[in-house]
Order: structure tokens, then C-alpha cells, then sequence
């Protein structure tokens, strides 16, 4: 079977000889790790059999977020993890979309605009979230951002797994949420859009952006998943 280590070690040396002054630092580190994990260029780790005297090597992992190799494991832990963290009530699935407009100023600058997304989103589901008219409680979350779609297009998105309801701080016990409807996705664009607007006028990238963003739908989805289950199987890896 092909891996991608593979891939990288016979076409990344040409690859990055033709685009690697385009390449974040963060993704030439990626390629290296991902080709040299558990080969000898990391080390090992030496067993020896008292018994028999047969001797075993063990390669060490890059454990770089990227490497499929290192993050199996760590998915499937996470995910147990997160499985213990349920609330025993249901759940609902809301993701926020990056409009086209912006993705290319992300991708060059991903620890601010990724940051500002976590920031933003969370803050606009807290804000309508607490309206007495649709939960009246401040609520938790949990989010996965997501930069690809499934044929490899730079698509950067936010996925919340958010119990349906939270702690109504009036009078100190939970309260729920209707189990088919969080809150008002049209309301809920139009909030985070003002919001990411707002933080992204404190930097100098702002006038790098097409202002036409600014009058557009931004894509917000919302829907209910259950006990939320399904819905982390589906975010772990």
C-alpha cells in the first residue's frame, strides 16, 4: 500500500525546488516530518530479549498533527475522550464558513484569521444563545476547524458540537434548548460577519479584503445530531 511518506519522499524534492518559496514554513515542516517518521532519520529506541537475545528496533514518531501515521492513534483517543465529556441531553452541529473572499489572506496569515474564527463564531453562538426568546442560558461547545474539503480544496471551516442548552445563570440550573432548533442561523450569520469585521478592523489585513464581503450571506449551518455521538465520530480524525 502507497503512504503518503511515499508520495513525499519520490515527488517532494522537485515539489518543493519549484514551490517551496510559495510554502508556509508550517507545511514544509509537515512534508519533512511526514517523511522521515519512524525511520532512521528520527532515531529508535533499542529492546533486547533477556530470554531469547533477539534485538528490535522501534523508530520513533515525528508526532506532527499532519502525519496519518501519528494521528490515528490520537483521533481515536481523542474521541474517547470527548465521548466521556457528553452531556446526557441532545446535541446540535453548527459550522461557520470563511467566504472565498478571505481564504487567501488565511492561508497566508493562519494563526491570526484562524484564531480570529474560533474567537468570532464562539462569541456570536454565545451572544444569541443567551436571548431569553431562544435558549436564555450561557452554553458550552466544543470546535474542530476543518481547511479542506474531501477533494482537497482549501475550504476553511469551524464545526461546534454544542449540547442543546446550557446554565441559566438566574437560576442556576440547566436549561434546555428546543431539541430540533439552537437559534436562528440567518441572525447567527449575520452576527458572526460583524464580529470577524470588527477584529479583522484591529489588523492591517483589513484593506486587503474585497469590501463586497461585507454585504454577502456568510454560510452558517445548524442541525440537531442526537446525543452527539455520530457527530464526534465524524470530527475526531
Amino acid at each position: 500500500m502507497v503512504e503518503l511518506a511515499d508520495i513525499f519522499l519520490q515527488y517532494g524534492p522537485e515539489y518543493r525546488a519549484k514551490f517551496g518559496t510559495k510554502m508556509l514554513p508550517s507545511h514544509l515542516r509537515a512534508m519533512q516530518d511526514i517523511e522521515m517518521c519512524r525511520s532512521e532519520a528520527m532515531g529508535a529506541h533499542l529492546y533486547l530479549c533477556q530470554d531469547c537475545g533477539k534485538i528490535h528496533y522501534s523508530y520513533h514518531s515525528c508526532q506532527n498533527r499532519n502525519c496519518p501515521k501519528c494521528m490515528n492513534d490520537r483521533a481515536e483517543i481523542c474521541l474517547q475522550k470527548q465521548k466521556e465529556l457528553l452531556l446526557p441531553t441532545h446535541y446540535h452541529l453548527t459550522t461557520f464558513t470563511l467566504p472565498k473572499e478571505i481564504r487567501p489572506v488565511a492561508r497566508s496569515n493562519q494563526k491570526l484569521i484562524y484564531g480570529m474564527l474560533f474567537t468570532t463564531s464562539a462569541v456570536a453562538l454565545q451572544k444569541l444563545a443567551s436571548d431569553p426568546r431562544f435558549i436564555g442560558a450561557e452554553i458550552g461547545m466544543a470546535g474542530i476547524l476543518h481547511t479542506w474539503t474531501r477533494d482537497m480544496l482549501y475550504h476553511p471551516h469551524l464545526h461546534y458540537i454544542v449540547p442543546g442548552g446550557g446554565f441559566d445563570p438566574q437560576t442556576g440550573r440547566w436549561k434546555p434548548s428546543r431539541e430540533k432548533f439552537l437559534v436562528p442561523v440567518p441572525a447567527l450569520s449575520v452576527i458572526f460577519r460583524a464580529k470577524f469585521r470588527d477584529e479583522l478592523k484591529k489588523t492591517d489585513l483589513y484593506d486587503s479584503i474585497d469590501l463586497h464581503v461585507w454585504e454577502k450571506d456568510w454560510v452558517v449551518h445548524s442541525k440537531p445530531v442526537g446525543n452527539g455521538e455520530n457527530a464526534l465520530k465524524y470530527l475526531a480524525p
